[in-house]
Protein backbone atom coordinates (compact mmCIF):
# COMPACT_ATOMS: atom_id res chain seq x y z
CA UNK A 1 0.00 0.00 0.00
CA UNK A 2 2.17 2.71 -1.64
CA UNK A 3 -0.48 5.95 -1.27
CA UNK A 4 -1.74 4.45 2.28
CA UNK A 5 -2.99 6.01 5.21
CA UNK A 6 0.41 8.22 4.86
CA UNK A 7 -0.64 9.30 1.73
CA UNK A 8 -4.27 9.92 3.02
CA UNK A 9 -2.90 12.14 6.73
CA UNK A 10 -0.34 14.37 4.02
CA UNK A 11 -3.17 14.98 1.41
CA UNK A 12 -5.51 16.07 4.29
CA UNK A 13 -3.05 17.92 6.26
CA UNK A 14 -2.55 20.02 3.15
CA UNK A 15 -6.14 21.23 2.73
CA UNK A 16 -6.62 21.74 6.38
CA UNK A 17 -3.51 24.07 5.58
CA UNK A 18 -4.98 25.55 2.60
CA UNK A 19 -8.26 26.39 4.87
CA UNK A 20 -6.39 28.01 7.43
CA UNK A 21 -4.29 29.96 5.10
CA UNK A 22 -7.36 31.38 3.04
CA UNK A 23 -9.36 31.69 6.63
CA UNK A 24 -6.41 34.06 7.54
CA UNK A 25 -6.63 36.00 4.39
CA UNK A 26 -9.60 36.79 4.45
CA UNK A 27 -9.94 38.01 7.78
CA UNK A 28 -6.67 40.23 6.64
CA UNK A 29 -8.18 41.57 4.03
CA UNK A 30 -12.23 41.74 5.34
CA UNK A 31 -11.64 45.26 6.52
CA UNK A 32 -10.22 46.94 3.17
CA UNK A 33 -11.37 49.27 1.76
CA UNK A 34 -10.86 49.77 -2.11
CA UNK A 35 -9.24 52.48 -3.16
CA UNK A 36 -9.90 54.77 -6.24
CA UNK A 37 -7.83 57.35 -7.36
CA UNK A 38 -6.53 59.71 -10.28
CA UNK A 39 -3.67 58.00 -9.61
CA UNK A 40 -2.42 58.28 -6.11
CA UNK A 41 1.10 59.77 -6.81
CA UNK A 42 0.44 62.98 -7.34
CA UNK A 43 1.75 62.47 -11.04
CA UNK A 44 1.41 66.51 -12.18
CA UNK A 45 -1.14 65.65 -14.71
CA UNK A 46 -4.46 67.25 -14.32
CA UNK A 47 -7.10 69.03 -16.67
CA UNK A 48 -10.87 69.91 -15.94
CA UNK A 49 -11.36 69.01 -19.63
CA UNK A 50 -11.81 65.43 -17.86
CA UNK A 51 -14.60 66.74 -15.74
CA UNK A 52 -16.07 68.36 -18.90
CA UNK A 53 -15.85 65.74 -21.03
CA UNK A 54 -18.25 63.89 -18.42
CA UNK A 55 -20.47 66.65 -17.87
CA UNK A 56 -21.19 66.43 -21.52
CA UNK A 57 -21.74 63.38 -22.20
CA UNK A 58 -24.38 63.47 -19.20
CA UNK A 59 -25.78 66.65 -21.46
CA UNK A 60 -25.88 65.01 -24.55
CA UNK A 61 -27.62 61.65 -23.11
CA UNK A 62 -30.17 63.14 -21.68
CA UNK A 63 -30.76 64.80 -24.94
CA UNK A 64 -30.71 61.39 -26.84
CA UNK A 65 -33.01 60.52 -23.81
CA UNK A 66 -35.41 62.98 -24.86
CA UNK A 67 -35.85 62.23 -28.37
CA UNK A 68 -36.41 58.50 -27.95
CA UNK A 69 -39.43 56.60 -27.47
CA UNK A 70 -37.60 53.65 -26.98
CA UNK A 71 -37.99 52.42 -23.41
CA UNK A 72 -34.74 50.28 -23.32
CA UNK A 73 -32.84 52.64 -24.68
CA UNK A 74 -33.80 55.14 -22.19
CA UNK A 75 -32.96 52.84 -19.16
CA UNK A 76 -29.64 52.56 -20.90
CA UNK A 77 -29.46 55.98 -21.12
CA UNK A 78 -30.50 56.89 -17.78
CA UNK A 79 -27.83 54.70 -15.97
CA UNK A 80 -24.57 56.03 -18.42
CA UNK A 81 -26.03 59.48 -17.46
CA UNK A 82 -25.67 58.77 -13.63
CA UNK A 83 -22.36 56.82 -14.15
CA UNK A 84 -21.18 59.95 -15.91
CA UNK A 85 -22.13 62.22 -13.51
CA UNK A 86 -20.75 59.99 -10.56
CA UNK A 87 -17.09 60.54 -12.70
CA UNK A 88 -17.80 64.56 -12.71
CA UNK A 89 -17.64 64.24 -9.26
CA UNK A 90 -14.86 62.12 -9.26
CA UNK A 91 -12.54 64.35 -11.65
CA UNK A 92 -13.72 67.56 -9.50
CA UNK A 93 -12.61 66.43 -6.44
CA UNK A 94 -9.06 65.42 -7.82
CA UNK A 95 -8.66 68.78 -9.05
CA UNK A 96 -10.69 70.49 -5.68
CA UNK A 97 -7.87 68.05 -3.46
CA UNK A 98 -4.87 67.53 -5.91
CA UNK A 99 -4.07 70.82 -8.30
CA UNK A 100 -5.43 73.46 -6.07
CA UNK A 101 -3.33 74.96 -3.15
CA UNK A 102 -4.56 77.21 -0.24
CA UNK A 103 -3.33 79.83 -2.66
CA UNK A 104 -5.20 78.99 -5.34
CA UNK A 105 -8.46 79.60 -2.61
CA UNK A 106 -7.54 82.43 -1.09
CA UNK A 107 -6.21 84.41 -5.26
CA UNK A 108 -10.30 83.06 -6.54
CA UNK A 109 -12.59 83.72 -3.16
CA UNK A 110 -15.30 81.59 -5.27
CA UNK A 111 -13.65 78.33 -6.08
CA UNK A 112 -14.92 76.63 -3.17
CA UNK A 113 -18.52 77.86 -3.83
CA UNK A 114 -17.71 76.78 -7.41
CA UNK A 115 -15.91 73.07 -6.48
CA UNK A 116 -19.32 73.12 -4.05
CA UNK A 117 -21.79 73.58 -6.58
CA UNK A 118 -20.27 71.21 -9.23
CA UNK A 119 -20.40 68.78 -7.10
CA UNK A 120 -23.66 68.76 -5.79
CA UNK A 121 -24.38 69.80 -9.58
CA UNK A 122 -23.51 66.58 -10.62
CA UNK A 123 -25.45 64.87 -7.90
CA UNK A 124 -28.50 67.13 -9.31
CA UNK A 125 -27.93 65.76 -12.85
CA UNK A 126 -27.92 61.72 -11.47
CA UNK A 127 -31.30 63.10 -9.91
CA UNK A 128 -32.62 65.02 -12.98
CA UNK A 129 -34.00 64.20 -16.50
CA UNK A 130 -34.04 67.93 -17.07
CA UNK A 131 -31.50 69.19 -19.80
CA UNK A 132 -31.07 72.58 -17.76
CA UNK A 133 -29.64 71.05 -15.00
CA UNK A 134 -27.09 69.67 -17.28
CA UNK A 135 -26.08 72.77 -18.84
CA UNK A 136 -25.68 74.55 -15.58
CA UNK A 137 -23.08 71.95 -14.60
CA UNK A 138 -21.03 72.40 -17.66
CA UNK A 139 -21.33 76.29 -17.05
CA UNK A 140 -19.90 75.59 -13.40
CA UNK A 141 -17.03 73.33 -14.51
CA UNK A 142 -16.04 76.47 -17.35
CA UNK A 143 -15.66 78.50 -14.59
CA UNK A 144 -13.36 76.21 -12.73
CA UNK A 145 -11.42 75.37 -15.58
CA UNK A 146 -11.20 79.30 -16.53
CA UNK A 147 -9.85 79.40 -13.13
CA UNK A 148 -7.62 76.64 -13.64
CA UNK A 149 -5.80 77.53 -16.96
CA UNK A 150 -5.03 81.53 -14.75
CA UNK A 151 -2.93 79.41 -12.48
CA UNK A 152 0.71 78.98 -13.28
CA UNK A 153 0.59 75.63 -11.75
CA UNK A 154 -1.49 74.50 -15.14
CA UNK A 155 0.69 76.77 -17.37
CA UNK A 156 3.64 74.04 -16.22
CA UNK A 157 1.71 71.42 -16.69
CA UNK A 158 2.40 69.88 -20.17
CA UNK A 159 -1.30 69.99 -20.98
CA UNK A 160 -2.75 72.26 -23.36
CA UNK A 161 -5.31 75.04 -22.74
CA UNK A 162 -8.60 75.21 -24.64
CA UNK A 163 -8.09 77.04 -28.17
Amino acid sequence: MAHGYGAWAKGKLRHMLHRLFDSAVSRAFSEATPAHAHCDLYCGVYDPAQAKIEALSCLKTLQKYHDSDDEHFKIRAILIKEQRAEEVKHHLMVLWADFFTKDHFEQFPNLHQLFWDGVHGAGDVKKSLDVAVAEKLLKTIDEIADIFWQTDKAKQMGVYPPA
